[in-house]
């Protein structure tokens, strides 16, 4: 492999890790192996640190294909906790208020969650990297500033119930880029009159990339280490 000249890499990224974790174990055994001081590694697409699934990592000049590979479709499973609202959308805060959800049904779920799917707007959470006056609006958010962010259109191409009960509910998303599933968790609580937060959330596919192509990390750091490493020519 050509880290230098440029390769790809499929991660599944860890619970609790956040991207750039990844990027950097990957980084420093990618300049370790390689016997250099720095190499331009990127990521295809951003997951929260309580996401887990793919990733795609570029090295060297494939770098440059990274706007082209985030731009693929998505597809998440994603758990819904339904009766409680978080500041976040998800476990990164406390609940902040509860609902009543006696009156939820499969039927209504399926039917609620048949209105998301196409164009739709969303309002990104406030916990995100959306930049405001310059600034990531995590930041703010976790100053206790109030971020008012304006809604996006996006496109669901796909959306299916997995599991249901009801105060919680698992389902699969299809979707274009820029969704945030946290805020899809939001607005589906908000249909169905009861609130919600997301509870797990993991990607399965970007583009043509499956979870079933991704090695874990602790994996491509045992082929950073051991494969034949070719070197562009002078």
């Amino acid at each position: 492999m050509n880290f230098l000249q440029g390769e790809i890499l499929y991660v599944d990224k860890p619970l609790g890790w956040t991207s750039f974790d990844a990027v950097k174990r990957l980084r420093g055994a990618l300049t370790r192996r390689l016997g250099v001081k720095k190499l331009k590694v990127g990521h295809a697409g951003t997951l929260d640190p309580l996401a887990t699934g793919v990733m795609i990592l570029c090295t060297g000049k494939a770098t440059k294909r990274i706007d082209e590979l985030q731009a693929g479709v998505k597809e998440y499973i994603a758990t819904i906790a339904l009766g409680a609202t978080t500041p976040s959308f998800d476990l990164e805060t406390e609940i902040d208020a509860t609902y009543p959800t006696e009156h939820i049904t499969r039927e209504l779920v399926e039917d609620t969650l048949r209105s998301f799917t196409g164009r739709i707007e969303q309002v990104p959470p406030a916990f995100s990297a959306v930049k405001v006056d310059g600034k990531r609006a995590y930041d703010l958010a976790r100053k206790g500033r109030d971020v008012e962010l304006k809604p996006k259109v996006l496109v669901i191409d796909e959306i299916e119930l997995l599991d249901y009960a009801p105060t919680s509910i698992t389902i699969r998303v299809v979707c274009s880029k820029g969704t945030y599933i946290r805020a899809l968790a939001r607005d589906i609580g908000q249909a169905l009159g009861s609130g919600g937060h997301l509870t797990a959330l993991r990607r399965t596919r970007v583009g043509e990339v499956n979870i079933a192509d991704c090695l874990t990390v602790d994996q491509c750091a045992e082929l950073i280490r051991t494969v034949e490493i070719e070197f562009p020519e002078n």
